[in-house]
């Protein structure tokens, strides 16, 4: 039997939030933390794994960006992020593409670092393209924000309503 694990290309976890902080350079002797902050909307954490290329990038940004996960104030009825509209808040994770063997976690389909640069930028690049072609996300005044593809960095904050996080798995 094949390992889907080896032919995938992308995993996202996507969460639900009313407010979310990201660190996303830490302090230094000489400068502050630098941060980016978002409002009612989706965390979106990305991994490119080594099957990946810039062909499924597209195919990433619009399934998550339509995806009806959103419940509307007004009636309750689900709604993309586009349709809500709410704040996006990109973060590179690619600890998504781990797969356990015995009591460790292996990385071995995870892309190359500067591969995995480039499919980040070109996720984030698309995903304002898209969100730039909404009249009603522009309108609205909302945000994308995003995290630095490389580095470590920390989650400062991360606000849900009452009913939870709302996690939401997709593979690529």
């Amino acid at each position: 039997m094949a390992d889907d694990h080896v032919s995938m290309k992308g995993r996202i976890v996507m969460q639900q939030c009313m407010s979310a902080r990201l660190q996303v350079k830490p302090p230094t002797n000489e400068e502050e933390a630098e941060c980016v902050e978002v409002k009612r909307g989706v965390v979106i954490y990305i991994c490119f794994l080594r099957k990946a290329d810039v062909s499924i990038v597209e195919k990433m940004a619009k399934a998550v960006l339509t995806v009806r996960l959103c419940p509307a104030s007004q009636n309750g009825k689900l709604v993309s992020i586009l349709d809500l509209p709410g704040d996006v808040l990109i973060v590179p994770q690619s600890t998504l593409g781990g797969k356990a063997k015995g009591k460790m976690i292996q990385y071995h389909s995870n892309i190359d670092k500067a591969k995995g640069v480039e499919l980040y930028h070109a996720f984030i690049e698309q995903c304002q393209k898209m969100l730039g072609e909404n009249a009603k996300w522009k309108q609205a005044g909302c945000a994308l924000r995003h995290g630095t593809y490389g580095i470590r960095q920390e989650v400062l904050r991360f606000d849900t309503d009452a009913r939870g996080p709302f996690c939401h798995y997709f593979e690529f």
